[in-house]
């Protein structure tokens, strides 16, 4: 599942596409939450992967980049 950002992204792109053509508010507005969550899930699976080989490399496994 190394490739699954790419899918969540795959997902954003097709739910700002179905946002710009939207013809209903309601509906463009779904379309860009439904992006906005893709993206979340996109960048918090970068993170965590990251985390991981860190961790396995023996470095700093911190996820939130405050340590």
């Amino acid at each position: 599942m190394a490739q699954q950002h790419l899918i969540y992204r795959e997902n954003a792109a097709r739910a700002r596409a179905d946002a710009d053509s939207a013809t209903l508010a309601n509906v463009r507005d779904r379309c860009l939450r439904a992006e906005a969550a893709w993206l979340d899930m996109a960048t918090r699976y970068e993170r965590v992967e990251t985390a991981r080989g860190e961790r396995e490399r023996g470095g700093n496994p911190g996820l939130g980049g405050t340590e």
